[in-house]
């Protein structure tokens, strides 16, 4: 094969393919019944594979016909995409990424930073781990100190604070994360204060909340989050050693692209709005 594949004739086949012959995808790409027909012919003889078996009841593929539909399936998604790219009138998403409970708890409060038509709309990566917005694997970070990086800028939220947890105030013991997981510092307080009292330990603390409502045993969570979960209770005064400040940041040049902006305002008058309520 000498020439590269038309982009728009592998449009073309994966209509017929999705159709299942001629006159469906001419309704689908308002290209002829002849003209699909004659394109495909082309493809095979440009591809020097057979990739439909041809008959009265539609174009049925090959096996070769299946495997070029699995490789060329990827440009469905990317034609959307940039379709969706191209329509100034679509919002534009904005990746946040925060820890799980900030990106839970800001999850649950949508409603009171963003609304539907405001040119952006928030894609939330929720993980412990620090993604890379200096290569732009996040557009929005919300983290629990001041970026060191010059390339990065940041606004301080609030200080976040941390207790006990549970479902009544008799309850002994702590459920946690294993002590060999990738941890927050939530967890590494558990097992070196309260390590002889761990009854059990879970993968997700989402489950440890449960089993903590259930009466199991306690947990150790930020109270931003924990102070408005059903059936638990706070046991405990904040612990001082867990009590940290809560940053945003974003790339120095991405700060201004207008959805960003406007997502970083939204989300800053919330969270201080929260902070002083």
């Amino acid at each position: 094969m000498k020439d590269d594949l038309s982009l728009d004739d592998l449009r073309l086949f994966l209509a017929v393919c999705q159709a299942g012959g001629l006159a469906g995808a001419a309704d689908e790409t308002g290209q002829s019944a002849p003209t699909l027909s004659r394109k495909m012919t082309a493809l095979e003889r440009q591809t020097g594979r057979r990739l439909f078996l041809r008959g009265n009841q539609g174009f049925a593929l090959t096996a070769e016909g299946r495997e070029l539909q699995a490789e060329a399936e990827v440009l469905t998604g990317i034609t959307r995409r940039l379709s969706r790219w191209a329509d100034r009138d679509a919002p534009v998403r904005v990746r946040i990424t925060a820890g799980t409970w900030t990106s839970n708890w800001l999850a649950r409060h949508m409603a009171d930073f963003w609304k539907a038509g405001g040119g952006w709309v928030p894609e939330f990566l929720p993980s412990n781990a620090a993604l890379d917005i200096s290569r732009r694997e996040a557009d929005i970070g919300i983290r629990n100190r001041r970026p060191e990086q010059g390339w990065l800028a940041g606004r301080r939220l609030r200080d976040i604070t941390f207790a006990e947890y549970g479902a009544a105030e008799g309850v002994a013991g702590y459920v946690t994360l294993p002590a060999s997981a990738p941890g927050t510092p939530s967890t590494r307080w558990v097992h070196a204060n309260r390590g002889d009292a761990i009854v059990t330990t879970v993968t997700d603390m989402r489950l440890g909340v449960d089993l903590a409502i259930s009466g199991v045993a306690r947990v150790v969570l930020p109270t931003f989050a924990a102070d408005g979960i059903s059936g638990l209770s706070r046991l405990s005064e904040p612990i001082d050693e867990l009590t940290h400040e809560e940053w945003l940041v974003t790339h120095h040049e991405a700060r201004h692209d207008p959805p960003v902006r406007q997502a970083i305002d939204a989300l800053t008058r919330f969270i201080q709005r929260e902070r002083s309520t």
